[in-house]
């Protein structure tokens, strides 16, 4: 049986094929519609976008580091400049196995741990374009055994670079710090697009507190880049501005003989002129080489310096805290004056010891069988230990406490260089606070004569002579003697005037203070061994040991058989305060000399330098010394210069 055979319906098929068609042509004009409104919404209403980033992506902007101040001591004198060194750097954008390209780097170019490692956190903080220091200070041969095989390390290229340097090395590190690399934690607290091109920041010193001023503002270079984003050519170019040259009040020839005068000698000294303020010089030793941190220093050799058991990075200058010991007996006696508990005239037996009444314990002087009859001037040249327990015990320790406040001990200086501490000035409430016990009679007792918990700095202790020097006048001490923007004049600082110490009876200041000078020139002085004997300038002092461990007989100066058999550790500081001179005061001075008796000494060496110019060579410096912007007179005056204070 034949199979039929279906017959087409044409109509149909025309029908279909014309309604698919209508179909797909809608749908083609509907897409044209929108890909035409999308060009449309692109190029009209996102033109400004579009635009921008099409711009971004052809132009860049290149930061440009400013050139960092410098800074000089106030005759001139460069303490910190900026040396030009050739550095190796990496553009990791162009090294695919960035490890392996250090490792064959190092075949030509040792690299130390540290240089690998700092490497390895400046990877993480920089763009794959940028240049990123590997190795600084390349020697000329480490230079030429490199480009001999540059063309192995298409990424790595020697570029010349400013870093910081310091040329007078220990002397002044304390003061002016130092600079480093830039951490995690300090990229938080700056500017990010002003250090954009800056590895360095102030870490401690002045370098720290006038980073602002140091550093200057960043500059720009706005480049032509390619498709991949790599620069082609500088289009146009916004210089940066240096930062400026700072001038500071300490004088380096004071300040090196300060030095060389406590070497070997643990211990500060701090010198003020007291009727500015200014910080004449401000020595903490022992002291280290602020360089070895510029260019970053080792794990091994910053643990060796921590664990030092000199502690060569602790400033005693600002947070060494000591016992006032003697040198607070000028105070004791201007808050007994003061309060009416004494009269210049008011006298005291002292057989050796002091016992308070209805009590058992005995207090005793540190001359055995005691000085005999005494008035205030005969006690603070002796240094009367019995004396000052009866007049700490008849005033209170509140008394005490108020003079000492109105001094400014207890509380910061203020000082331009940040990182001091207070000290502690003694309450029956700090007691109860910080110890959990109670007041006694018995802590009035030694804190009338600086021992117990009693503590100063050595700037607090140079500052509360230099009030005494200026009558109650108190100047803030300061580090800044003028700054400089490059091509402008100097601005020179002012010092500023804090609240006086005001007196009911202002003739109480000379009684003080020629009772400090007869500490000097009379034979029952404690500090007449040093002083009195041929003195060329006039001056007005007080010598104090402060007990570093207990023993039952001692003398002003630590002399005694029992103190010298002690290990050094235990030995007593030695203070020495005082100003000069005494009619016309040009500076006042702290000396203290850890586990020694040198205080005095010290103290001899760096006057005698002053008013009678021994002569120091200071060591050779990288830079010439130049001349402020203003005229500055030296501090440090010659023979005929200082003959006005010789009599």
């Amino acid at each position: 049986m034949q199979k039929r055979i279906a017959i087409k319906n044409h109509l149909q098929e025309i029908r279909l094929t014309t309604q698919r068609s209508v179909a797909m042509l809608v749908i083609m004009l509907i897409l044209i519609a929108l890909l035409i409104i999308r060009l449309g919404y692109l190029q009209f209403i996102k033109n400004d976008l579009y635009t921008t980033l099409s711009k971004k992506n052809w132009l860049d902007l290149i930061p440009t580091e400013p050139t960092r101040g410098l800074i000089y001591d106030r005759n001139g004198v460069l303490l910190a400049e900026n040396i030009p060194v050739f550095s190796l750097d990496i553009i990791p954008e162009k090294n695919k196995n960035i490890p392996q390209v250090l490792s064959e780097i190092s075949k030509v170019i040792p690299l130390n741990d540290t240089e690998l490692s700092q490497f390895q956190k400046e990877l993480k903080q920089h763009r794959r374009f940028d240049e990123i220091p590997l190795k600084l200070r390349l020697t000329e041969t480490e230079v030429a055994r490199f480009y001999e095989n540059q063309y192995r390390f298409p990424g790595a290229l020697i570029k010349a670079r400013l870093i910081r340097h310091y040329p007078l090395g220990p002397a002044f590190s304390h003061v002016l710090g130092y600079v480093g690399r830039i951490n995690l934690d300090e990229l938080e607290n700056i500017d990010p697009s002003n250090y954009s091109a800056t590895n360095y920041i102030g870490k401690i010193g002045i370098e720290k507190f006038y980073e602002d001023e140091l550093h200057g503002t960043v500059g720009y270079e706005q480049a032509e880049n390619d498709a991949s984003g790599q620069p082609l050519r500088i289009l146009k170019q916004i210089k940066p501005i240096p930062g400026k040259n700072l001038y500071l009040t300490l004088d380096s020839r004071l300040q090196l003989i300060a030095e060389q005068a406590l070497s070997g000698q643990n211990g500060a000294v701090v010198i003020i002129q007291p009727a500015t303020g200014q910080i004449l010089a401000m020595v903490s030793e022992p002291a280290f080489d602020p360089n070895l941190f510029v260019t970053g220093i080792s794990s091994k050799d910053f643990q060796d310096l921590q664990l030092a058991p000199d502690k060569p990075l602790y400033n005693r200058t600002l947070r060494g805290l000591y016992p006032l010991a003697s040198t607070i007996k000028p105070y004791v006696a201007l808050a007994g004056l003061d309060t009416g508990s004494i009269t210049p005239n008011f006298t005291l037996f002292d057989p050796g010891w002091y016992q308070l009444p209805n009590k058992e314990h005995i207090y005793h002087d540190w001359k055995t069988h005691g000085h005999g009859t005494v008035n205030l001037n005969h006690a603070i040249v002796s240094s009367c230990d019995t004396y000052f327990f009866s007049l700490g015990h008849k005033m209170g320790i509140r008394s005490i406490d108020d003079m000492l406040n109105r001094f400014g001990f207890g509380e910061l200086t203020g000082i331009d260089i940040g990182e001091e501490v207070p000290g502690i000035i003694a309450s029956p409430e700090w007691k109860k606070r910080s110890k959990g016990v109670s007041w006694y009679e018995g802590d009035t007792l030694n804190a009338s004569i600086g021992q117990g918990f009693m503590q100063g700095t050595p700037l607090q202790f140079a500052q509360g002579m230099a009030t005494i020097a200026n009558r109650g006048k108190r100047m803030a001490p300061h580090l800044l003697f003028q700054e400089q923007e490059i091509g402008k004049t100097a601005e020179p600082e002012t010092g500023t005037e804090l609240e006086p110490v005001r007196l009911n009876n202002v003739n109480n200041w000379k009684e003080i203070i020629t009772a400090l000078q007869d500490v000097m020139i009379s034979p029952l002085g404690t500090g007449y061994a040093h002083y009195g004997h041929d003195m060329p300038y006039t001056i007005a002092g007080k010598t104090g040991t402060a007990q570093v461990f207990s023993i039952k007989h001692r003398d002003e100066e630590g002399k005694s058989e029992e103190q010298d058999k002690l290990p050094e550790k235990l030995r007593d500081h030695s203070l020495f305060v005082a100003f000069a001179p005494v009619d016309k005061p040009q500076i006042a001075i702290a000396v203290i000399a850890e586990h020694s008796k040198l205080a005095p000494v010290i103290a001899r060496k760096i006057l005698d330098y002053y008013f009678i110019g021994t002569p120091v060579v200071p060591p050779q410096t990288s830079a010439t010394p130049v001349s402020p912007a203003t005229s500055v007179a030296p501090v440090v005056p010659n023979k005929e210069k200082a003959s006005h204070a010789i009599r």
